[in-house]
């Protein structure tokens, strides 16, 4: 079965260089791109030798970590599906330990595993030329080609599970680039740019990201890793080899259920909320939020994308201490930013609102809802472990009344924003990435968030003072930026829902027209 499905794998990649003249085309350039990226990372590994070891292994952890991740999210980013995905096998009821073993080992014909085995190649160089012995130099580059192949084919089968088979995402690819691409050449920078010698803050960031399953499997040619992160990278294989064989059995064996007449779980939201109209619009977007793939990916990638803003700071020297100030008011500020274009994920249900007579401010309030159902917790969660981590008491006022503002701003700029100036996005069904062509609404993203900022600007003047010695201004931090949040946010709900009521006749047309 192995030869057969070898065979198989072959046929496939060569298949993709001759269909239709797109698809070519698309083969053709996203295999240029990998190869352009696998020399970019070859050259500075191989440049590497000439630096201090140190640095060597900073590099090395960094961009090995950033390359798991980017491996485990491209699948689900990028919206690609396995060209041998465990279920086009059910009819041939395999043994789904031999059809396991069999997909992983073809899983190894594949030009993005050829690219990162190249890769490993010129570490494993770069590590014996700092005097490691090969035959720890290959292990490590072992275990970390494995950690990468196995969590790229554990998330096609959660990217399975979850979504149907579509076409690529062209951002979600743009965005694995930039983490296999711009980590790599911020810390090889960040590196020469201090003759060779590691900062205090980033090699803290080395150390904690060693033990961890990302980095563990490059940190193993370092002695001061110690046994750790053997231990470490060991275990993490073993324990994605685990799972995909548990993935492999479940999706041979479970059959998914049809949807008619099937009771939606997100009807309890109804009976949650109270029987008026902003209750009613409130439960209808509570189902969209925990149901609808768009709105998912918009709340799995802020609190992501709060925490990896700060790594690009501790690459520069800034001490660990100030850069943890920044993942809660970024994802504060993103978390109420995410409503200014929530009206144009209706498409045609709009009408729904506009038929039944909604006031203004009821339409404003219910979409609201959702919003803070989810970002109460995830911000309550970010500032208790900020407050824990800083080791900073005077400065956790500031942090809280900065939130609080950016996150009550961009409610209130957010409710005007959606029924002033909608945009068009991606369809009900069609992937959160897979944007439609469109005019003016990157420009009205960058408005709103720079009124939120705008308006936020005492508080963050605030924060300033605190941070630069002045205790007096955390609690003015903490208070006015409240007050500040609370009044914009009422007067964007009220000027809003007057809007929603006089526009009502164009929001339609342009919830038809999308």
């Amino acid at each position: 079965m192995v030869a057969h499905v070898l065979g198989l794998r072959l046929s496939l990649l060569v298949g993709a260089f001759r269909g239709g003249r797109s698809s070519t085309v698309r083969a053709v350039a996203a295999t240029a791109a990998a190869l352009i990226v696998t020399l970019v990372v070859c050259s500075a590994a191989l440049h590497m030798r000439s630096i201090p070891a140190s640095a060597a292994t900073a590099a090395s952890v960094l961009v090995g970590a950033a390359t798991v991740l980017a491996c485990a999210g491209a699948p689900l980013v990028g919206g690609m599906t396995d060209p041998l995905d465990p279920r086009r096998f059910a009819v041939l009821n395999p043994a789904p330990r031999a059809l396991a073993g069999t997909l992983l080992v073809a899983s190894l014909v594949s030009i993005p595993v050829a690219c990162l085995i190249a890769i490993c190649v010129c570490v494993v160089v770069m590590w014996t030329a700092h005097g490691v012995a090969p035959a720890s130099a290959v292990l490590s580059a072992a275990l970390g080609a494995l950690t990468c192949i196995l969590s790229a084919k554990l998330a096609a089968g959660a990217n399975a599970r979850m979504t149907r088979e579509r076409t690529t995402r062209p951002l979600g690819i743009f965005l694995i680039a930039v983490v296999v691409v711009a980590v790599p050449v911020a810390v090889f920078l960040a590196v020469l740019a201090r003759d060779g010698v590691v900062p205090a803050a980033l090699q803290r960031v080395v150390d904690v990201v060693a033990l961890t399953p990302f980095g563990a499997a490059w940190a193993l040619p370092d002695p001061a890793s110690g046994g750790w992160s053997l231990a470490v990278a060991v275990v993490t294989v073993a324990l994605l080899v685990g799972g995909w064989y548990l993935v492999v059995d479940r999706l041979l064996h479970t059959v998914p259920r049809p949807r008619d007449g099937a009771v939606e779980p997100g009807r309890i939201w109804f009976a949650i909320t109270p029987p008026t109209p902003t209750g009613s619009i409130a439960a209808r977007s509570l189902v969209y939020w925990f149901t609808d793939p768009r709105y998912r990916a918009n709340v799995i990638i802020i609190p992501v994308a709060a925490v990896v803003a700060a790594f690009p700071l501790l690459l520069v020297g800034v001490p660990v201490e100030t850069a943890l100030l920044l993942p809660a008011p970024l994802m504060a500020l993103f978390l109420g930013w995410l409503a200014h274009n929530d009206l144009a994920y209706d498409a045609s249900a709009l009408w729904l609102h506009l038929s039944a007579g909604v006031r203004g401010t009821a339409d404003r309030v219910g979409r609201l809802v959702p919003v803070v159902v989810i970002a109460v917790p995830l911000l309550l969660i970010t500032l208790l472990v900020t407050g824990g981590l800083i080791g900073q008491p005077r400065l956790v006022p500031a942090v809280v009344g900065v939130s609080l503002c950016l996150f009550l701003c961009g409610l209130g700029v957010s409710s005007v924003a959606s029924v002033a100036a909608p945009y068009a996005v991606a369809g009900p069904g069609d992937s959160p990435f897979q944007q439609p062509q469109r005019t003016g609404g990157t420009v009205i993203q960058g408005i709103a968030l720079a009124l939120i900022l705008v308006l936020n600007a005492p508080a963050l003047w605030w924060g300033w003072l605190t941070l630069t010695g002045d205790d007096g201004a955390a609690t003015a931090a903490l208070w006015g930026g409240t007050a500040i949040g609370l009044v914009v946010a009422v007067a964007g709900v009220l000027l809003g829902g007057w809007v929603f009521e006089r526009r009502g006749g164009a929001l339609m047309e342009f919830a038809v027209a999308t």
